[in-house]
């Protein structure tokens, strides 16, 4: 049976068995990952169980996801991206993609739970897949038209 590594919250809690590689997962998914996270395990600071879980992944070769929900990112985040990505973590930002169209908030958070699964081949079917086709010329519904500014002319 696949087992993901839940993110916990326990300040110091090392002592926890997903603080250690012997606990067998496929493994970890931070969501959201904080850029303040982001720098931690990509400078091996094990402060707290979240980030010592993620090391633990990192040097197991398991599988990392971090959903870093930052924006605009500056060129310490990138690097720290690059470094993290070099060592084999996934970056993952949680964007919705709005090719889907989607409907509602439970859409876009189904869209984004579905892909960030996908990464260790869990497939849920609750949102909608690309099918490979579209419209010649199309990229979707028309927008809706905007009605033209009011005008402002000067009445004398």
């Amino acid at each position: 049976m696949k087992r993901l590594a839940t993110r916990a919250y326990a300040e110091g809690d090392q002592g926890a068995a997903i603080s250690s590689g012997s606990f067998l997962t496929i493994g970890m998914v931070i969501l959201p990952c904080s850029v303040r996270s982001l720098s931690a395990i990509a400078h091996g600071e094990g402060k707290d169980l979240v980030h010592r879980a993620a090391d633990v992944v990192l040097k197991e070769r398991r599988r990392l996801v971090l959903a870093v929900r930052e924006s605009p990112l500056s060129e310490i985040h990138l690097e720290n991206m690059m470094k993290l990505t070099r060592m084999g973590a996934v970056i993952a930002p949680p964007l919705p993609g709005f090719y889907s169209h989607p409907e509602s908030i439970d859409d876009i958070v189904n869209e984004t739970v579905s892909r960030m699964l996908d990464l260790f081949d869990i497939h849920l079917e609750v949102a909608a897949r690309w099918e490979g086709t579209m419209a010649a010329g199309k990229s979707g519904p028309p927008l809706p038209r905007r009605a033209p500014p009011p005008s402002r002319s000067r009445r004398g």
